[in-house]
């Protein structure tokens, strides 16, 4: 399945889709949706990057929707991705809103999502930087810009007796490139994850962690 099948599968199935996600859920969908159709046709590395934003937004419908099947064989890697793809975000955008003369408010959906994962609980800039004795955290760890608060970064990355950070988490988040798309990666581990049984953060400890390795790498496979 290339990407462009799995844009047409979204939309036949649209209807289901959105009867299996809430209504969080439903808009980021739309908004990786939208950031995929507003992605430079040309730039091959950021369309594939906005397409596993739009697999990451599809992860808790069930096991057995047929949208979430195909998905267990499709790869990113393969052939350069190109307009074709882009355009048909755009089509599929349509589709899923209901009609062309409507359109989401990204920043609407996007500010929704972010004060979402702010809400967890997070060290401010100074208790992660005396995690490690005044020095700065390591970029690795995903560091949330709260418009309020200033930097957060969500304590399930700290063990609660230890002042490193799991390992785990540190390894997951290279792979979900945390310093470029900390959003991105905070959204993976605190959303649900029909795959792992719930969202990743919950089940540090209680799974192995080359099962979450495994589950972030299937996700950004064949990104380069």
């Amino acid at each position: 399945m290339n990407p462009e099948e799995l844009l047409d599968l979204i939309g036949e199935h649209r209807d289901s889709v959105r009867e299996k996600l809430d209504d969080e859920q439903h808009e980021l969908l739309l908004a990786r949706v939208r950031a995929l159709a507003d992605t430079a046709r040309d730039d091959n590395k950021a369309v594939r990057k906005a397409l596993q934003g739009v697999r990451l937004a599809l992860l808790p419908l069930p096991f057995d929707h047929p949208v979430q099947l195909a998905m267990d064989s499709f790869r990113l890697a393969g052939p350069p991705v190109g307009p074709p793809v882009v355009t048909g975000a755009r089509e599929l955008l349509t589709r899923l809103v209901g009609r062309p003369s409507i359109s989401p408010d990204t920043a609407l959906i996007v500010a929704a999502v972010r004060r979402r994962l702010l809400r967890t609980p997070s060290l401010s800039a100074e208790e992660a930087r005396a995690r490690f004795a005044g020095a700065a955290p390591p970029l690795e760890l995903i560091r949330l810009a709260d418009p309020e608060r200033g930097d957060r970064y969500p304590d399930f990355q700290f063990p609660a007796d230890d002042g490193t950070p799991h390992g785990v988490v540190l390894q997951v988040n290279r792979i979900l490139l945390a310093d470029i798309d900390p959003w991105g990666a905070a959204d993976w581990w605190l959303s649900s994850n029909t795959w792992l049984g719930g969202p990743p953060a919950s089940l540090l400890g209680a799974l192995p962690d080359q099962q979450l390795v495994g589950a972030a790498s299937a996700l950004v496979e064949g990104d380069g």
